[in-house]
């Protein structure tokens, strides 16, 4: 465990366990770096994983000053998180705010990036609802600042695709909103302001990412309802992408599912590092049904 220090001289918190690969865990906004323990425990055995604790999420800095909380600051971060731990390249592995962290690591910083992998990446991402997603993130960060986090945290754990878990496990569940709970209400308002409600919708980046070169990953909840398109159009759009859609399941997918999505994570790794996992064979027509003659 240590610091990171990033550009502006935020103190970033991290923590590395095993040898091998480097994988980096980049965590959501309702929860923190230990919501990948799951992961950890298992790929610690074969690789070098990595948490670190985002920006306005003790016991990493929370700065005051809003301008210090941006999209582009947070994939930066992940390279600060890197540069301390003395990692020149890594897989890269996200979950929602993560997930969109990961994917402009992808754009950023390419020559550093092994893989992409972006779970529960799409909030606020659809045309048509960028303006509400704006307002509620805003309400949300004026929730943490009246309400505070430890109050807040169950009206937030229970939202539309929350309740999966809750159900599913109830012990898991409970877990995370405890954490939740502890989050800097300073922070979280930050962050909702500075990087949730200023990101640029993933459709605006198209042409970007039709250029990524990073194999990429997708994981989806099938009822994580606002996420499923965004990671249809990354699919269609990022050249070495593949798209993972768990049942019956909702935004935290590798808490709420954490056997399907290490089983999934580890053959995706294992067929990066083995040079399998490429483009999209161009014969691969999504404009054709059947092929009805040879040539």
């Amino acid at each position: 465990m240590g610091f990171a220090t990033a550009g502006d001289g935020v103190r970033l918190y991290f923590e590395e366990t095993g040898t091998g690969t480097p994988v980096i865990f980049v965590h959501e906004f309702g929860d923190n770096y230990r919501s990948w323990e799951p992961q950890v425990r298992r790929f610690a055995r074969t690789r070098r994983c990595i948490t670190f604790a985002a920006r306005g999420y003790p016991p990493s800095d929370v700065p005051s000053d809003p301008e210090a909380y941006s999209q582009a600051i947070a994939a930066s971060d992940i390279a600060a998180v890197l540069d301390a731990a003395g990692v020149e390249r890594a897989h890269v592995v996200g979950c929602s705010m993560g997930g969109f962290a990961a994917l402009h690591f992808g754009l950023d910083h390419a020559d550093r990036a092994l893989s992409i992998v972006a779970a529960g990446a799409g909030y606020g991402a659809e045309k048509q609802h960028e303006e509400y997603f704006r307002n509620i993130s805003l309400t949300v960060a004026r929730n943490f600042e009246e309400i505070g986090a430890e109050r807040f945290a169950e009206t937030y754990g229970s939202g539309a695709s929350r309740v999966q878990f809750q159900n599913k496990n109830p012990r898991g569940w409970r877990e995370f909103v405890e954490r939740l709970a502890q989050h800097s209400a300073a922070g979280a308002a930050a962050t909702m302001r500075g990087v949730q409600v200023r990101r640029p919708s993933l459709y605006d980046l198209a042409d970007r990412f039709a250029r990524m070169a990073a194999p990429t990953l997708v994981v989806v909840g099938d009822e994580d309802d606002h996420c499923i398109q965004p990671g249809v159009f990354l699919k269609k759009t990022i050249p070495a992408c593949g798209l993972l859609i768990l049942p019956k399941t909702g935004h935290a997918a590798n808490q709420e599912e954490p056997e399907l999505f290490n089983t999934v994570l580890g053959e995706f790794l294992d067929a990066v590092e083995a040079g399998r996992w490429t483009p999209r064979d161009p014969r691969a027509r999504p404009d054709q049904i059947m092929r009805t003659a040879g040539s």
